[in-house]
């Protein structure tokens, strides 16, 4: 099965995946995902994560959740999309809600933050928001 936005994907599994109360989610993997897991691990938004498989690799990400139940990550939203592609110069980065949140770019330097991207003087594609 052949996917317009596997980014959108990721971030659905995840959100779905979270509602549901689930420890791991599974999606197939790739360079892109492997980075904004990273990321979102770095953040403290998931436990882990890890890839699996040998020839179709599987990327599963261990979600991490308060002593009450809540979700770490309380929004994940897709900024730029296959038939609008947003694109961020360092001077005009974004900040979600204040510099609560995390805004996830795509830079020559590969998957950074907002904030590491304005540290580096680099622009590039706004993937995700989350807070």
């Amino acid at each position: 099965m052949s996917l317009s936005d596997p980014v959108a994907d990721m971030l659905t599994r995840i959100r779905n995946a979270q509602q549901a109360e689930h420890e791991v989610t599974e999606m197939p993997s790739s360079k892109l995902k492997i980075g904004i897991a990273e990321v979102l691990k770095n953040q403290g938004y998931i436990k882990s994560y890890s890839i699996d498989g040998d020839v179709k690799k599987v990327l599963k990400i261990y979600l991490k959740y308060t002593l009450d139940g809540v979700p770490a990550m309380r929004g994940l939203r897709r900024e730029s999309k296959p038939g609008l592609r947003v694109y961020k110069s360092s001077d005009d980065l974004p900040k979600v809600l204040g510099g609560l949140g995390v805004a996830i770019l795509s830079t020559s330097m590969g998957v950074i933050t907002a904030k590491e991207a304005r540290e580096k003087k680099a622009g590039g594609e706004y993937l995700c928001s989350v807070w």
